[in-house]
């Protein structure tokens, strides 16, 4: 987990990276991360887009996690006060 400040287009406008949690996962021979990121856009409104990256490039599609993924996802969690906020169904102050 780290705090990002990039921007990111979305159906709703711009907004900006305000926490993530990537979690590496390997099937095989392949490497690639699950990332969750706390989306804010300019009225404050937040957003939490779910992507998977394969050589350091973000990729849409479906997300898929296994039980010890979903654990990984939690202990990032623990960095990324807001975002588990937010997943937990509590909003952040803006």
């Amino acid at each position: 987990m780290f705090a990002v400040m990039a921007t990111t287009q979305t159906p709703w406008g711009t907004a900006r990276a305000v926490e993530e949690v990537t979690i590496p996962q390997r099937s095989a021979d392949r490497r690639f991360s699950t990332v969750v990121q706390l989306l804010e856009l300019a009225d404050g409104e937040q957003l939490v887009r779910f992507s998977y990256s394969t050589s350091g490039a973000t990729r849409r599609g479906p997300v898929t996690l296994r039980a010890r993924d979903l654990e990984r996802l939690r202990a990032g969690l623990a960095a990324a006060p807001s975002l588990r906020r937010v997943l937990r169904g509590g909003a952040v102050a803006r």
